[in-house]
């Protein structure tokens, strides 16, 4: 199965899910939010299908040091301006989306492949 996988490329979690999506016999197309950034239209439809709070990791030391104002944008902004504060990997695989990695999202993942 094909998929896109946003991440960030010095991400340990990102380097495990990668490795389990190649052994898992996907095709991932790479994409390094801090190098190549990520598309207005795929965050915006990622806060619109997952919410703000599962893309938006208020978590991170990035957003720890973010002023108000800041912290106060619009969710698609803020993440065009902080890509790192993106939840990560942002997976989509055909109608699938989905933020971060668990044991959880790979079986997904594996359903759909098997589905077709």
């Amino acid at each position: 199965m094909k998929l896109t996988f946003h991440c960030l490329g010095r991400c340990t979690t990102c380097k495990r899910a990668h490795a389990a999506l190649l052994e898992d016999g996907h095709e991932v197309e790479y994409v390094d939010v801090r190098r190549d950034g990520v598309a207005r239209a795929v965050l915006a439809e990622a806060i619109a299908r997952l919410g703000a709070d599962k893309v938006v990791n208020r978590r991170s030391l990035t957003w720890r040091k973010l002023t108000d104002e800041e912290r106060a944008m619009d969710p698609v902004d803020l993440l065009k301006a902080y890509p790192t504060l993106m939840k990560r990997p942002l997976i989509i695989a055909g109608d699938h989306m989905s933020a971060g990695w668990s044991d959880e999202i790979r079986a997904r993942l594996a359903e759909l492949a098997a589905a077709g």
